[in-house]
């Protein structure tokens, strides 16, 4: 297992080199010069270029991508274009919003797609294993950007039962003093549960709007993966011996059934981390999604790749988890 887990590490370094190359030759071919972005279409000529010169994108692409690299090694994500603020020092500032996000639409889809997909194969092609695959079919289909501007209106709009952006009330926040950065954890180690109540208000809305996808695909995954299992043999054999048959289901085909759901979880929380800028940005959630989108806008070159490159590591180290969990959820595979 541990030389497993070694080779795999080795194996992330020239994924990783690709994908900083791949980020850095991207953003590069996108139209408009950071330099003219930040200090306006009137500024002279000369002004530009000594900008220019001092952020070193005069220099010929590859020197400017080797020094990239080497910013990389020694942690060194630069400063960001527009504010000059640390990308190191706003990325511990933003992760832990879109992580705790990430977590809470993972659960609401882990609570609501796996039982859903479960009773699909256990009363396959009866009325509710139909209402489930269509709800499931529609929950893939809905555009992210539609149904939290929809959550909005009627949630937050209309009945005025949660608050349609941002992370915290400004009125809460004046005395909330964050921790770690994650609001749910602080609130709790402060005692205070007037804030923790308004951080749950807050996080409903985002989180069930990011949960849609991951849920819909849990729900047929497991629907799926469940049919299989029921019809093996020793499936069979337990009902034969008179095996309860909520013992059969959950102890002895579901658990067997959790391989390809396990990665399905891994690859889709791996997205969610990179995939909530139309969620943060609709929500004013002060995340790394919103946070690269806006460095997209404003041609802030240090500030999406740096956001871009933190995504990526997290997503192929949430993947190196799920391989590891394989030998955790079946004995018989085994890494060599």
């Amino acid at each position: 297992m541990g030389r497993y887990i070694l080779r795999r590490l080795l194996n992330l370094i020239p994924v990783l080199l690709g994908i900083t190359f791949l980020v850095f030759a991207f953003l590069h071919l996108i139209p408009g010069d950071p330099a003219v972005v930040l200090l306006g279409d009137r500024a002279a000529p000369d002004q530009v270029e000594a900008l220019r010169e001092r952020m070193g994108l005069n220099e010929p692409l590859p020197l400017q991508y080797l020094s990239f690299l080497w910013n990389l090694i020694r942690f060194d994500f630069g400063k960001s274009i527009i504010t000059g603020f640390p990308i190191i020092e706003e990325l511990k500032i933003r992760w832990p919003a879109t992580f705790e996000l990430s977590v809470a639409a993972m659960l609401i889809a882990l609570t609501l797609g796996i039982p859903a997909g479960v009773i699909a194969a256990v009363r396959k092609n009866s009325v509710l294993d139909n209402l489930t695959m269509s709800g499931s079919l529609i929950g893939v289909s809905m555009p992210v950007y539609w149904l939290g501007l929809l959550l909005i209106y009627l949630f937050a709009v209309n009945l005025q039962w949660l608050p349609p952006s941002g992370r915290i009330s400004i009125q809460v926040g004046l005395s909330f003093q964050p921790i770690t950065g994650f609001y749910l954890l602080d609130t709790l180690i402060q005692g205070d549960i007037t804030a923790f109540r308004d951080t749950i208000a807050h996080l409903i809305l985002p989180a069930l709007t990011l949960s849609t996808i991951p849920l819909a695909i849990l729900a047929r995954i497991t629907r799926s993966a469940m049919l299989e299992v029921l019809s093996q043999d020793y499936i069979r054999t337990a009902r034969a011996k008179g095996v309860l048959e909520p013992r059969v289901i959950f102890k002895h085909a579901l658990k067997n059934a959790m391989l390809p759901v396990v990665t399905i979880v891994g690859l889709e929380f791996g997205t969610l981390l990179g995939g909530a800028i139309l969620t943060e940005t609709i929500f004013a959630w002060p995340g790394i999604g919103a946070w690269i989108y806006g460095g997209i806008l404003n041609r802030d070159y240090p500030v999406v790749q740096g956001g871009v490159i933190f995504v990526a590591i997290a997503f192929v180290l949430i993947n190196l988890l799920v391989d590891i969990s394989y030998a955790l959820l079946d004995p018989r595979i085994q890494y060599k």
